[in-house]
């Protein structure tokens, strides 16, 4: 039977992934300012460094507009602070300050008081893998995610080093139990890296029912292109849309 992707999602509980992608926690956004729009709530959110960021703040009680707001007023100088290269050129503390004042006026500061279950990826430096973090307090696992290797010092946490979780996970499968119904917004690295080597842009997710979402053309967004993050998160959430009135069959692909 032909029914549209939303509907497809809203049928049945779905976990919401979120891809690594430097600084697509913009375009992450925008897909939750869509799902909010056609009241999608996921069961469970995964995010990976940027989608960590992003994921973590909603899942934290945040809408998708409040965070819209903040991130499009974000300014370089909010989160940088260069210091003595020991692992990374930024020290991270004002990220961490920014983000702890977030969290501060959300409903929730760790996991388990988030509105919905909530994983953040991260990758162990030390036992080279990537590890799921889903207790205790959310600013150490979001920024633990968010540590690009070389830009931003890694973590220390329980005696474990810790960096960015796209290193070894970006799409966080690993914290995706197989079966369960996923929703996931992949963003392509553009070194075209990640998800496999011959396919850097995956159809579907592997051994999940599930739809992927990828904006196509989402501008380039880092530290010095700051103003093309309201862009991406513009285009995203304008894509989405479209793409949630695409009709699908009953396991999620499109029809012709």
């Amino acid at each position: 039977m032909a029914q549209t992707r939303a509907q497809w999602l809203a049928a049945e509980p779905f976990s919401l992934a979120l891809s690594a992608g430097f600084f697509g926690f913009f375009s992450h956004t925008g897909l939750l300012q869509a799902l909010e729009a056609r009241e999608l709530m996921p069961q469970r959110v995964v995010g990976v460094s940027a989608g960590a960021l992003a994921g973590g703040l909603w899942a934290s009680g945040l809408t998708a507009t409040e965070i819209a707001e903040e991130l499009c007023a974000l300014r370089r100088q909010d989160f940088w602070d260069p210091g003595l290269p020991l692992g990374g050129i930024l020290r991270g503390r004002k990220f961490a300050a920014k983000l702890n004042a977030l969290l501060d006026a959300s409903v929730a500061q760790t996991f388990e008081g988030c509105r919905v279950s909530f994983a953040a990826v991260v990758h162990d430096v030390f036992a080279r893998r990537s590890k799921v973090m889903d207790t205790g307090p959310l600013a150490v696992a979001i920024v633990a995610s968010c540590t690009v290797p070389l830009m931003f010092r890694p973590v220390l946490h329980e005696g474990r080093v810790l960096v960015d979780g796209g290193v070894s996970d970006r799409t966080g499968l690993s914290a995706l139990p197989k079966g369960k119904r996923v929703l996931m917004h992949y963003l392509p690295s553009r070194r075209r890296i990640g998800w496999g080597a011959n396919d850097p842009v995956p159809s579907r997710v592997p051994d999940r029912p599930g739809l992927v979402l990828v904006t196509p053309e989402l501008p380039k967004v880092s530290p010095f292109k700051l103003e093309t993050g309201p862009v991406a998160l513009q285009r995203t959430l304008e894509h989405a849309e479209r793409w949630l009135d695409v009709a699908v069959d009953e396991t999620g692909e499109s029809l012709p």
